[in-house]
């Protein structure tokens, strides 16, 4: 949907076959090219001898770039934590966008209006949608860009507020964070004799302790949001300013729906304002770019933000980071979720390991701006 800018890499060549790796359960399965054509492909009108290419490097689904003649598709390979429901949100949501003018992608429906195939169980469910064209970042570059990517959220929720759609397939208790307690303690019980037990035991004795330190969040109605507002899930329409500074639009909406501000805005802010790596050992939360991607964010809102929103807005990035950590240390030792980087780290479990104790690096620090914040948020 937009090709990929800074760490995260452009689009890779074409390859003989491509191998699929099933981010839950940890095995693989290679899914030849000419299956894809045959199963896939051949389900949509036009996409005979269509060109198949990786693209980006997503941790969740396995995505790709399809090109026929001039036009340009992205074919998604979804990971088996949604079903095909979630296709249904997404078509709801893009049509109210794009019915208000606004650019999204668009899912493409299959020759007999579906909005996925199914290759079974091995192979999974895909989806094939509209290419926008944009370059995503994995770090923010410029105070501008952080603004940008604030208005362009804020206009997202006005265009869904009062959305008449009933979500499914929803990922219920994504942002549970007793649920995560409960599941990395199960972790730690479960796998001892686990090759990274003793550091990541260690690890997670700092973040469930953490938990007590933390104020409660403010109890708000649940509005339409993202879910997922990593800042490569935002494409921009070019790498350099001012192109780099216009945010295009929103992508990878499997997790649209009803949400709380501080989840959606907290990380929104763990992503934006962490201007170094997820798995960097130290980490530093930019103060400057909470300022300016809140003043976008409030600016394109059309209205004052209330008490309450205003504390969630505070509480929320400090509890989604300490949320992450804990997932990521989790699968340290259940090795069953997140993707990893085979070329910098020799198991999932190493990379997530790293990923959790960066963000519990990036926990602290935001911890330590707490009263700049405050005074940002007019609390």
């Amino acid at each position: 949907m937009g090709e990929a800018a800074g760490a995260s890499g452009g689009a890779s060549g074409r390859r003989a076959f491509l191998r699929i790796v099933a981010p839950i359960g940890g095995s693989g399965v290679e899914v030849q090219a000419h299956l894809i054509h045959a199963r896939v492909l051949a389900r949509y009108l036009g996409l005979d001898g269509a060109q198949i290419t990786p693209l980006g490097r997503g941790l969740v689904n396995q995505t790709y770039l399809i090109r026929r003649g001039g036009t340009r598709f992205v074919l998604q390979r979804l990971n088996p934590v949604f079903s095909a429901a979630v296709n249904n949100n997404i078509d709801a949501v893009t049509r109210r966008l794009a019915e208000l003018g606004m650019e999204t992608p668009r899912l493409v429906p299959t020759r007999d209006g579906g909005l996925s195939v199914d290759m079974g169980n091995e192979a999974g469910l895909w989806r094939l949608q509209t290419y926008v064209d944009g370059v995503s970042f994995d770090v923010v570059t410029s105070p501008g860009q952080a603004r940008a990517a604030g208005s362009l959220v804020a206009r997202f929720h006005r265009a869904l507020d009062g959305l008449d759609h009933e979500f499914a397939g929803m990922r219920l208790g994504v942002h549970d964070t007793a649920q995560h307690m409960a599941r990395l303690r199960e972790a730690l019980a479960v796998h001892r004799d686990h090759r990274l037990y003793r550091e990541v035991d260690a690890l997670a004795a700092d973040l469930l302790a953490a938990v007590d330190d933390l104020p409660p969040l403010p109890s708000l109605p649940l509005r339409v949001c993202h879910g997922d507002l990593k800042l490569n899930n935002i494409l921009f329409a070019g790498i350099e300013p001012p192109a780099a500074e216009q945010a295009v639009c929103l992508i990878d909406l499997d997790t649209v729906g009803p949400m709380a501000l501080a989840h959606e805005l907290g990380d929104a802010w763990r992503s934006w304002c962490n201007r170094g790596p997820e798995d960097a050992r130290e980490a530093k939360f930019d103060v400057e770019i909470f300022r300016v991607s809140f003043e976008g964010f409030h600016d394109a809102l059309g209205r004052t933000l209330g008490a309450g929103e205003r504390r969630a807005c505070l509480h929320g990035v400090e509890w989604i980071s300490l949320e992450l950590a804990m997932r990521f240390a989790a699968d340290a030792l259940l090795e069953s979720y997140f993707g990893w980087a085979p070329e910098r780290y020799p198991g999932r479990g190493e990379h997530n390991l790293a990923r959790a104790r960066g963000q519990w690096a990036l926990h602290r620090a935001v911890c330590a701006t707490r009263r700049e914040r405050a005074h940002i948020l007019e609390i």
